[in-house]
């Protein structure tokens, strides 16, 4: 297969690049990508991404950001952060990849353990997170095509802990290695509106 990884240079993303790179054939995007550079923040960015692949099997979203303020420093301009970028990043990324990924073909987007195990200052992330995870099962049962959406919802990394720790006292950290499996899962099975949680 032929596929895209947004983000594919981050710590998640480069671990699912491992994973997938024996078997088939990887672009590697995002803002500082060499094979395809592109903003998920950017409508015009995602298609001109498109457009320079070609016609692609499977696309993987191992990217986006929110802000993590405290709630009561939180603003409406603080929460489009995320909203506009891992949010709307990613839908854009799926509705605007219809028109270019071949029958069959597959999306996998990224949620994370906050939607369901809030922490102190991500109120947006759980937000944006859920929110996600939303879209991706709704949206499955009316993918035309035989298209396919999953979306992975992962631990923080172990890889991560060391910066984030104080921010996840209590739970259990997966290596991003692990993480990449529920990719494949997702690349390379047949299921459709699932989200795969790899909580350790």
């Amino acid at each position: 297969m032929k596929i895209i990884i947004i983000g594919g240079k981050g710590t998640v993303g480069s671990a699912v690049v491992k994973e997938l790179s024996p078997r088939h054939e990887i672009l590697i995007a995002g803002r500082s990508s060499s094979d395809l550079p592109c903003d998920i923040t950017s409508e015009d960015s995602i298609r001109a991404m498109y457009k320079k692949a070609g016609k692609i099997d499977a696309v993987v979203i191992a990217s986006g950001s929110y802000a993590f303020h405290d709630f009561s420093e939180m603003t409406s301009d603080k929460y489009y952060v995320g909203l506009n970028d891992k949010l709307m990043g990613q839908v854009n990324t799926v509705l605007i990849g219809r028109e270019y990924i071949s029958d069959g073909g597959s999306f996998t987007l990224t949620s994370g353990i906050i939607g369901h195990d809030p922490i102190r200052g991500g109120t947006s992330a759980t937000m944006v997170n859920r929110a996600i995870e939303g879209f991706v099962v709704a949206s499955a049962i009316e993918m035309p095509r035989n298209l396919r959406i999953n979306v992975v919802c992962a631990s923080v990394l172990k890889e991560a802990m060391e910066k984030y720790a104080k921010y996840f006292r209590g739970f259990n950290p997966v290596p991003a290695a692990t993480v990449a499996l529920a990719y494949s899962k997702s690349v390379e099975g047949l299921q459709t509106g699932q989200v795969y949680k790899v909580f350790g």
